[in-house]
């Protein structure tokens, strides 16, 4: 038996990762507090490398693009959190014989780093489907 589950809230809060993330960053730049929610609903959904080019313009900042994805792929993968309920659901799931998987469309390092960061991996055993795409390819919801 095979459970593919969504990462993004579902397995994990990533709103509240996005804004907790957010706050600590725009501190630690000395940002003003509406850059909280420029980046908040800048990265809503989700998360590229393409997203910082625009980011670091609206924001005034003078580290690369690519540094600061880097800070936000390190920076997300803390502040996410899987619920104690859903890892032992995940848990009950594995014991009970069931494969578990993530099929996403996220960016595949964001979704690897969250899934490790959050024991999330300990139950999936980390099986990661990374579509990339706005939806994963039509083989997987064909499984």
């Amino acid at each position: 038996m095979l459970a593919l589950f969504d990462l993004d809230n579902t397995l994990i809060d990533r709103r509240g990762g996005l804004k907790d993330w957010a706050r600590g960053f725009v501190r630690s730049r000395r940002l003003s507090q509406g850059a909280v929610s420029t980046i908040c609903d800048r990265l809503r959904e989700r998360a590229y490398p393409a997203d910082f080019v625009d980011l670091r313009v609206l924001l005034g900042l003078s580290d690369t693009p690519g540094d600061l994805w880097h800070e936000y792929v390190d920076g997300i993968a803390r502040s996410v959190r899987c619920a104690p309920e859903v890892r032992k659901g995940l848990e009950e799931l594995r014991v009970a014989g069931w494969t578990l998987g993530v099929a996403t469309n996220g960016a595949g390092d964001v979704q690897r780093a969250q899934t490790c960061r959050d024991r999330a991996h300990v139950a999936l055993r980390r099986r990661l489907c990374v579509g990339g795409n706005r939806r994963p390819e039509t083989g997987v919801r064909a499984l």
